[in-house]
């Protein structure tokens, strides 16, 4: 194998198409760094456990599902402990940051950073960084320990504050400097991960020995490459109980209709399990899938049909969908949070107007509509038992490659392996619903909702989808082909 690095890519070729998309070392630029005995050899909690170490050579395969003739594909290097370390305990000076808005499942990370480098490593020197990435440099900073960490994972939030914006790479690095902090635990979606990226530069091309290590969050699980975000099943589960309320609400009364909105901006993904899990929900719009509302085929039409079959309906959608069919005067004129997404109207009250409007006009049938906006309940709660779980994993992930010396990377799980993966990976693009998939599909019979698209549209979905694994395959081809990178 023959190596390729750079501060964008580092890439290890194989053969038989084999590409690890690495993540960085300290020793990249700081050569002949020492390196010690991982302490964990000697922690009466993990004596008993064979093989814990990972190997240096253990990688997770992107992809899974292969032809026989195709390329191995892409992997990326494999999280967990390994036998050496290059930070002593008394050394190691860290920090944590949470940025953008709240998830559940942030305590928990913070937690069981504090906790896994404290009773793995012997870290006893953690701070929290107060408020975001403004706090580098303008708040104080909160001393973290195992005793102040202990019960926070029973509460929402985070007890650190967050903030969106404020990013000054210059500032936020000279505070990293200034107070000796050599470990940097950023935890954020995919516009905090891009920060984490220009703040780890920043701290390569200054010659730093400092770890920076990511921990995506997003409550929409929008982030590509990772199997899912942490919080995505506490929200789907609390949205289920919104949907619960629309339907007791709507079967109570007649022709009653129970509207609800969950989180979703660009993807639909909550919405889409959410009612997958229900099975009381008779129509899921979502930004990726668009609709309409009048004529043959709309929304209108398949709301009397429902109606009329059954007497009452819930419709569940996504705050992102139908935004362009909202009237110039509703939109938000493309003005944006601190993190820079776009302000979204209110779908869901825009919605329930409109259906109001067009069934008291129309005249046909008096309906009950109510509408449910649980959005900041969702995300403001504690995480549920298996989020606490991954979300333990994630940071124990985290801790374990800064100490071994990796930086500039995020983790996640891949394929249900904990992977350390580069940050351009998980901020060059978001992961959408694939409505021409099967998972769209088992809502559609779910629901028995029409798919809202025309036969050219889903002709052109179909098409877009094809042409997007030819480029896929084309680039394995060009991969399994090319020489080793230089």
């Amino acid at each position: 194998m023959e190596h390729s690095g750079n501060l964008q890519l580092k890439l290890v070729d194989g053969d038989a198409g084999y590409v690890l998309e690495d993540v960085p070392h300290l020793t990249d630029y700081i050569p002949d760094l020492p390196t010690y005995p991982n302490p964990l050899r000697s922690n009466p909690s993990y004596s008993v456990v064979k093989q814990y170490f990972v190997d240096v050579d253990h990688t997770v395969a992107q992809k899974i599902v292969v032809h026989k003739d195709d390329p191995r594909g892409t992997h990326f290097r494999r999280a967990g402990p390994r036998q050496k370390v290059y930070f002593e305990s008394d050394e190691v000076h860290a920090c944590i940051v949470t940025c953008g808005g709240l998830c559940p499942g942030l305590n928990t990370v913070i937690r069981e950073i504090v906790c896994g480098l404290y009773h793995m490593y012997g870290v006893n020197k953690i701070l929290g960084i107060d408020g975001g990435y403004r706090g580098f440099y303008c708040k104080n900073t909160i001393d973290l320990t195992p005793k102040v960490v202990n019960d926070i994972h029973k509460r929402g939030g985070t007890i650190i504050k967050t903030s969106r914006g404020g990013h000054d790479t210059s500032k936020i690095v000279d505070s990293i400097q200034d107070r000796g902090i050599n470990q940097v635990y950023i935890i954020g979606g995919d516009g905090t991960q891009k920060g984490a990226a220009v703040i780890y530069e920043e701290i390569r091309r200054r010659g730093l020995k400092v770890a920076v290590a990511g921990i995506p969050k997003t409550i929409d699980n929008d982030i590509p490459v990772i199997d899912k975000s942490f919080g995505f099943d506490t929200a789907v589960e609390e949205a289920q109980r919104a949907i619960d309320a629309a339907h007791v609400e709507a079967g109570s009364i007649e022709n009653g209709i129970g509207v609800v909105k969950l989180m979703g901006r660009y993807s639909g993904f909550i919405a889409m399990y959410a009612t997958l899990g229900s099975r009381d929900v008779d129509c899921c719009l979502i930004p990726e899938s668009p609709f309409y509302l009048e004529g043959r085929g709309g929304l209108y039409e398949y709301i009397e049909k429902r109606l009329k079959e059954n007497g009452h309906m819930v419709i569940v959608i996504a705050e992102g969908a139908g935004q362009d069919l909202l009237s110039e005067s509703l939109q938000s004129m493309n003005h944006q949070d601190a993190s820079g997404n776009k302000l979204l109207q209110d779908v869901g009250l825009w919605i329930s107007q409109k259906i109001k409007h067009h069934f008291a006009s129309q005249h046909k049938m008096a309906i009950n509509l109510k509408y449910i906006d649980p959005t900041y309940m969702i995300r403001a709660i504690p995480s549920n038992a298996s989020d606490n779980v991954y979300c333990t994993l994630l940071a124990h992930s985290a801790v374990h490659g800064a100490m071994a010396g990796y930086t500039g990377f995020t983790v996640g799980l891949v394929n249900g392996r904990h992977a350390y993966i580069p940050f351009n990976r998980i901020t060059e693009k978001q992961k959408n619903v694939v409505i021409t998939d099967r998972m769209w599909a088992r809502l559609l019979s779910s629901t028995n909702q029409p798919s809202f698209l025309s036969h050219k549209e889903l002709a052109e979905f179909k098409k877009e989808k094809q042409h997007q694994h030819q480029l896929l395959d084309d680039e394995n081809c060009k991969d399994n082909k090319s020489e080793p990178k230089t």
